[in-house]
């Protein structure tokens, strides 16, 4: 406006007067004239000007005024957006059983309590809403916009506050809610807890605190061995040196001296404690090793025309059956027979430095050889055949053990060897599934005394895979038995020890036995029922056979599976979030394990069924021992997770029989 009065001031209608003497006449009023159509121009400019600038500055000062209240209305409905988001965070808190369906809510304040009503509320004016709504996941587990199936465990929260004055707005924001807040956890580790749960050609031992292995039946354990159990003295006076087994019978022999029988068969009761006794007795001769079957026992002795000795066990008294003389190329060769083993109709011996394998199709009279024998580079000690192998110990070598390729007879040569320590091999046993060699040798004073060696193949140098110190015993023998233990047995320091191979890369001593007189020698047998027993020939005059029971309490199956009992309940449904496992798998066994979430029948877990899946929701996979996560399927039939109630399943395997999977403990991680 000032503007347009100055212009209006400047022009004739406020121009003054003009004086006299400036002119006159027609010159002054044309002057005149031309100034006044200038003014009205500037007249009509200026209230142009006016119009257009007028509003957009009266707009300007209006929307300013109104800005400030726009911005204070933002900032109060975002307090009252965050007070909702906190609200439904402290409901969470209290329990995903709070956590409401989908629906559009609000929420409510009860003293320091927060929970959520359904529909709006006004706070301050404003209108706010808390809309709950389903998320998907697609199969690995991504949250999708469509497709996909509903997460149990997850809700989408969207805020949204809104105004209508000064001007209509809103303000909103959206987070997800899962159960996860909260983690908690449940192991079962300890013996007392997996013997509540059901065993199907499984057991459990306290071995290392409490795990589940193949077997059933049976209650020692090789790791609390005692001398408990009958004892029996064998006939005559002699050093029993020599023992094999079979369920019910132990075969024993002597050989340091002429003074004791060169064998005695002895039975043993399948009784609680079983009670050995002498069935009968041979002799004529010193035995160094014996191999037994029902019918018919096998001794390799120091008779220089009959190495081999077959006793027929059928006859009384028993009797001289047949025998197998060492020759080459027909010439005898009076060495001392060591050891002997029979496979099929074939047998096997070793006498100073030779292999022999002879004819078994018939057990009468002179056994003729078969092939040609094998020279060892050392004397056998020991020998075991598994398939087209012999895998023999040797002792006054470089090397302590040989595999001969025995598959055709007149063409026997070494396919591989172990070299471990450069001492004398003793003897050596062998898994069922020949992948595995168990060594043991003389005493060192540094160097260990046992050995485990991969004999997956049988071609080269086998590889060692561990070894364990005998810590001052000069071992002897050794048996594999149940519950993934070795056995060592020999003179000085602790003359019978037992050995934890379950991680096989780490045997420890997990027992063992002060035996003063010595032990010469061991077998093990499972029985049919379970029981699992070791037999050890010794120096104790009085009582050379003894009997000590061993565990995990059974025979291992070729199979077996383990359902844990229900979880704790924890008194509502609950997501089970994750699971993972620890076990031992030696080679040759299998361990596997699945979950099984169900809603309670009738108020109870026991009666529900339970439906086994893998971590991918389905009955063909299995969790590994790293963990995985636990599926979700909420739909109220078979499978359920979230749910009140929840077990497990694992699933043992073994082709050795020797061997077994040893689950030690389960993890899992849950959300209530």
């Amino acid at each position: 406006m000032e503007l347009l009065f100055e212009m209006i001031k400047k022009n004739s209608l406020l121009h003054p007067s003009p004086r006299l003497g400036e002119g006159t006449g027609v010159r002054y009023w044309e002057k005149m004239g031309l100034h006044r159509g200038q003014s009205l121009v500037e007249i009509i400019l200026a209230m142009g000007l006016a119009a257009v600038l007028l509003p957009a500055l009266l707009t300007g000062l209006v929307t300013t005024r109104e800005g400030k209240a726009q911005q204070n209305q933002r900032l109060e409905a975002s307090a009252y957006l965050k007070e909702a988001q906190e609200a439904v965070r402290s409901v969470r808190e209290k329990g995903w059983a709070n956590v409401v369906p989908t629906g559009t809510y609000h929420p409510v304040l009860s003293g320091s309590s927060w929970s959520l009503a359904a529909g709006t509320d006004s706070p301050g004016g404003f209108t706010r809403s808390l809309v709950v709504s389903d998320v998907f996941r697609d199969a690995a587990g991504n949250i999708v916009s469509s497709g996909g199936s509903p997460d149990p465990s997850t809700r989408q929260v969207t805020t949204t506050v809104s105004w209508d004055t000064p001007t209509a707005s809103s303000v909103t924001s959206a987070f997800y809610l899962t159960r996860y807040l909260d983690n908690l956890t449940h192991v079962e580790t300890l013996q007392s807890e997996f013997d509540a749960g059901t065993k199907t050609g499984t057991s459990t031992s306290n071995s290392s605190g409490g795990e589940v292995l193949l077997g059933a039946g049976g209650y020692g354990n090789w790791c609390e061995p005692n001398l408990n159990l009958s004892s029996l003295d064998l006939p005559k006076n002699g050093v029993a040196n020599a023992i094999s087994a079979i369920v019910g019978r132990a075969f024993a022999g002597t050989g340091e001296n002429a003074s004791g029988v060169s064998f005695a068969n002895v039975q043993i009761t399948n009784a609680d404690p079983p009670v050995p006794s002498v069935l009968g007795t041979y002799n004529g001769f010193k035995t160094n090793g014996i191999f037994g079957e029902t019918d018919y026992a096998y001794l390799a002795t120091d008779n220089n025309s009959k190495e081999v000795e077959i006793i027929n066990l059928t006859t009384n008294p028993y009797s001289e059956a047949g025998w197998f003389n060492t020759t080459i190329l027909g010439f005898p060769v009076n060495a001392d027979a060591t050891a002997v083993y029979v496979s099929g109709n074939r047998g096997y011996v070793t006498a100073g430095s030779w292999l022999y394998v002879f004819d078994l199709s018939s057990k009468s009279g002179s056994r003729p050889p078969v092939g040609f024998p094998h020279l060892l580079v050392g004397t056998g000690t020991s020998i075991v055949v598994s398939g087209n192998y012999a895998f023999v110990s040797v002792s006054g070598s470089p090397i302590e053990m040989q595999i001969i390729d025995v598959s055709n007879p007149w063409s026997i040569f070494q396919a591989g060897y172990a070299d471990v320590n450069g001492q004398d091999g003793k003897h050596v046993f062998i898994n069922s599934t020949a992948t595995r060699a168990y060594l043991v040798t003389n005493a060192s004073a540094s160097l260990a005394e046992f050995f485990i060696i991969n004999t997956s193949s049988k071609s080269g140098s086998r590889p060692t895979i561990s070894s364990y110190d005998a810590n001052g015993m000069n071992p002897k023998d050794l048996a594999v038995v149940t519950g993934n233990k070795a056995i060592i047995v020999g003179s000085g320091a602790e003359e019978y020890q037992v050995i934890d191979i379950a991680d096989e890369t780490q045997p420890v001593r997990c027992g063992g036995l002060n035996l003063d007189t010595g032990v010469n020698g061991i077998a093990s047998v499972l029985e049919p029922d379970g029981d699992a027993f070791s037999y050890i020939i010794t120096g104790d005059a009085s009582s050379e056979f003894k009997i000590i029971e061993g565990g995990p309490g059974g025979q291992y199956s070729t199979s077996g599976t383990f359902e844990s009992a229900t979880f704790p309940d924890v008194g509502y449904s609950t997501a089970f979030n994750y699971m993972s496992y620890t076990a031992t798998v030696p080679a040759n066994t299998t361990l596997q394990l699945q979950v099984a979430g169900a809603d309670q029948v009738s108020g109870s877990c026991p009666s529900s069924g339970y439906v086994f899946l893998g971590p991918d929701g389905t009955s063909n996979k299995f969790f590994s021992a790293t963990g995985g996560p636990i599926p979700l399927n909420d739909d109220g039939t078979g499978y359920e997770n979230p749910a009140r109630c929840l077990r497990y399943k694992a699933y043992l395997s073994t082709t050795d029989t020797f061997a077994s999977p040893v689950l030690n403990d389960v993890t899992v991680n849950y959300s209530p």
